[in-house]
């Protein structure tokens, strides 16, 4: 994300400080599908991974058993708005509530006193943030590996990320159907080349 970005949306977590030993934060939106999600647990589970999963509400409305296998794998859920809204496109009353309605669900599975939320698109309001920066933590990212994109090839995608990955990368993949191809390819590859390099995954 250019500097600019960044700057304008102070509320917004962009990257984590440097660790050690050095760690990556995998991501995951758009989940959880009994089609996509479990794979990726057993990817993180063969390198003793931990992720976020930035849940759809409505996904999480229809799946809670793969909501639930995402806890009971140690991972952490987070908001992405019930319907997957835009806050470029959508009243400030509508949005406001649609994040309300994903943070209900995810409450009665997994109780916490500030969650965490990341903006569909990463598109949102100074005013937005403003107002949800009082009850959510706002998660960006430094690395978006365009595993949804068809135009972008998997060894692309990988090249890609792994390129622009550093420690302390909040890093965005997808759970989705549109993302599959991808995915499959691209994430079991991304953590055997960082856990080679002595990193650890951590859900943030």
């Amino acid at each position: 994300m250019p500097g600019l970005v960044q700057r304008l949306f102070p509320e917004c977590l962009w990257t984590m400080p440097p660790a050690t030993p050095p760690t990556l934060y995998l991501t995951f939106d758009d989940g959880p599908i009994p089609e996509e999600t479990p794979f990726v647990l057993e990817q993180l589970a063969r390198f003793g991974a931990q992720a976020t999963f930035f849940c759809v509400g409505d996904n999480v409305r229809k799946h809670p058993a793969v909501a639930r296998q995402v806890l009971a794998a140690g991972h952490r859920l987070a908001n992405h708005t019930y319907h997957h809204l835009s806050g470029w496109s959508r009243s400030e009353a509508e949005y406001l509530a649609d994040v309300a309605r994903c943070q209900h669900l995810l409450q009665q599975l997994q109780p916490e006193a500030r969650p965490l939320l990341r903006p569909p698109y990463g598109r949102i309001t100074r005013a937005l943030a403003r107002q949800l920066n009082t009850t959510h933590q706002i998660i960006m990212w430094d690395v978006l590996t365009c595993d949804y994109d068809p135009d972008f090839a998997p060894e692309q995608c990988l090249a890609t990320a792994v390129r622009l990955t550093r420690p302390g990368s909040i890093i965005v993949f997808h759970d989705s159907l549109k993302a599959s191809r991808n995915l499959r390819y691209v994430l079991p590859r991304y953590l055997a080349h960082f856990a080679g390099l002595g990193y650890r995954f951590a859900k943030l």
